[in-house]
Formats: C-alpha cells, structure tokens, sequence
C-alpha cells in the first residue's frame, strides 16, 4: 500500500486536538442540513482573497465533518483511495480480524482478491462491498429474530 496509507503510522488525536474536533465538528455539521427545496453547496473563500470563492463538493464536506466527529471521539482516521490495493494483513485490520480469518474469507470467495506473485491483495473496493454485504445481511438476521420473538410473545 502507498506510504500515505500506511496504517502503522496511524496516530490518534491528542486531547486537545481531539476538543478542537468536536468543536469544529459541531460548527460545520449542521451546514449539511439540506436548504428547502434542494441541497447546500458549500463555498469557501481563502484567506487573504476577498474576492475569490472555491466550492467544495458535498461529498467532500461530508467525510471532512465524519473525519472531525471521529477525531472528537479520539479515533485515528485514515482516508484510503476506493482503488488502494491492500495486503491481506492490512485488509484484515481494516476489518478487524485476524488474517488467518480474512485469508480463510478470501478462500471461500466471500471476498474478491487477486494475486500478485504469490501474495494475495485486495482492493479497498471489494472490502467495502464485503462490509455492506455483511452488514445487510446481519440486519436482515437482527430483523427475522426480532420478529421470530415477538411472535413467540418473548417481550421483545
């Protein structure tokens, strides 16, 4: 993986950052309520410009809020490119498993990967679409429990 992903270098906030987030954070995230009738578009002048105007794109100014709310929380966060190709160990702490478990997902094609040589590497991508898969389906499970137990009359 590219150096400016690494993981291993990956450094929560301090106290005093992780304070100037949460303030930032709150400042910045109800500019993302929708205006009526359509969505914000956020415009940013640079300093020392009084006539020059850069808008940034919504999506952008979204995950800028999510990192501010992450770092308040005094969580180290990391921005990876959809196409960043990931070893299996680095794929596996992004999921928070062992990599004997991601090799044994990879294996079982719960995962998509390519080899390279003889390494197996993944693409930030199809862990993604692993994770929203996953997550549909433990919703899914959640659900149909719920209401397996309502209708056994089990108070849930």
């Amino acid at each position: 993986m590219n150096a400016a992903f690494d993981l291993t270098k990956l450094q929560p906030p301090t106290e005093a950052q992780a304070k100037e987030a949460a303030v930032a954070a709150r400042a910045l995230a109800p500019m993302l309520l929708p205006r009526k009738g359509g969505t914000r578009t956020l415009v940013v002048k640079p300093s020392g410009s009084a006539s020059e105007e850069l808008v940034v794109p919504r999506q952008a100014f979204e995950l800028f809020v999510s990192i501010l709310e992450q770092m308040s929380l005094g969580n180290a966060v990391t921005v990876i490119p959809i196409h960043a190709e990931l070893t299996t160990q680095e794929a596996a702490n992004l999921l928070s498993v062992s990599r004997p478990y991601l090799v044994r997902l990879l294996d079982s094609g719960k995962i998509a990967f390519h080899m390279v040589g003889t390494h197996r590497r993944v693409f930030a991508k199809d862990l993604r679409d692993f994770q929203q898969k996953d997550l549909a389906e433990r919703a899914k499970a959640a659900t149909e429990l719920t209401e397996e137990a309502q209708n056994l009359g089990l108070g849930y």
